[in-house]
């Protein structure tokens, strides 16, 4: 396994630079373009053709949109849904590989539960030292863990699931609320009436 992190370094840091991303989000676009359309792949690129080209109009509802406007809205927003749709099934990807990686640890499939274990047994340690450097002397470390690291009652010492989600939705509104406030006030773009022309507009349904 630290052999293949050891390898994998310099892929991952090459995937994350953000001009890959950008070529490699455009060659799909390109590579789907290019498919004919009785294929799935030009079926896919007819689908974002057709989403891109619905959300155009819908903008073109809110503000006057030029040649040029029209544009750089159909390139940008066909990159940011092939973009979006690969974060998603990045996302996916790892959800599954994690529940496979915890099967064969749970299993000891092809005998890789040692393993497993001490890389993450890794990770957890230098987790763990942050929290316990500023445990004082008087406490000793099994109560420290016990009040902070893992309770008693073997439930995490942190919010159920859903009032995370719930508390990160809220922050991500309040932070855009602030920014269309801002950006009404202070810019020329009139976020806030647009905002009210697209409610308007989802309400009628036309």
């Amino acid at each position: 396994m630290g052999m293949i992190r050891l390898l994998a370094a310099p892929i991952r840091s090459i995937v994350r630079f953000p001009l890959f991303q950008l070529a490699f989000v455009v060659g799909i676009i390109l590579l789907l373009q290019a498919a004919d359309d009785s294929s799935a792949f030009g079926r896919i690129f007819n689908a974002l053709d057709k989403l891109v080209d619905t959300t155009v109009r819908l903008c073109s509802e809110l503000f006057d949109v030029k040649s040029f406007t029209r544009s750089g809205l159909t390139a940008g927003l066909m990159i940011g849904y092939v973009y979006l749709a690969c974060l998603l099934i990045l996302f996916l990807m790892r959800v599954v590989t994690r529940a496979l990686l915890d099967l064969i640890g749970w299993s000891n499939a092809f005998g890789l539960r040692n393993t497993i274990a001490r890389e993450r047994g890794v990770a957890a340690y230098r987790a763990w030292v942050p929290l316990e450097r500023i445990r004082p002397v008087d406490i000793s470390q099994q109560r420290w863990e016990e009040a902070f690291a893992w309770p008693p009652n073997n439930r995490p010492p942190y919010p159920p699931l859903a009032q995370r989600i719930l508390r990160e939705l809220m922050s991500y509104a309040i932070v855009i609320a602030a920014a269309v406030v801002l950006l009404q006030v202070f810019t020329p773009f009139p976020v806030l009436t647009w905002l009210g022309k697209l409610t308007g507009i989802l309400i009628s349904g036309h």
